[in-house]
């Protein structure tokens, strides 16, 4: 996995400042390597920590700003990303997924690679439903792979 040279922060419409996050929030994970919360407003905070905190933060970060230049609509947006606190704030996608055929997760993640990234954690506790559509998404990008940087082909 190689680092992002500088990781921007990026402001999009009606940001939450990483500073105004209150504890008041639903947490939604709390593992070992990160926290994830979401906000009353349906934004999703995830703050990276343990071993390769700052690889796997700046990786998602390039994953995730590779997808939406690609116009992949099915993973998280971007809204902010904080490179010393090592947090992002991005849109949500949805609920998790309690049950899922083993085809549809295989689908998924192949959906993904149309798009030039191997997630490489292609598990169904990465999937959620987001249910404004209809529409299976995908999460969780620390450990993806931008496939044309691998000289893999999309």
């Amino acid at each position: 996995m190689r680092a992002s040279p500088a990781i921007r922060t990026t402001f999009l419409s009606n940001p939450i400042p990483l500073r105004d996050i209150r504890p008041d929030v639903l947490k939604v994970k709390d593992t070992l390597r990160s926290t994830v919360n979401l906000t009353f407003d349906g934004r999703v905070v995830k703050a990276y920590h343990g071993p390769n905190a700052r690889e796997r933060f700046d990786n998602e970060v390039r994953v995730l700003h590779y997808l939406e230049q690609r116009g992949c609509d099915f993973v998280p947006r971007i809204l902010e990303a904080d490179a010393e606190g090592l947090r992002i704030i991005t849109s949500s996608c949805g609920s998790r997924v309690e049950r899922i055929d083993d085809e549809k997760v295989k689908q998924l993640f192949a959906e993904v690679e149309q798009y030039g990234v191997r997630h490489d954690d292609p598990d169904p506790r990465n999937i959620t439903y987001r249910q404004s559509d209809g529409r299976f998404c995908v999460i969780d990008f620390e450990l993806a792979t931008i496939l044309a940087e691998n000289g893999a082909h999309s």
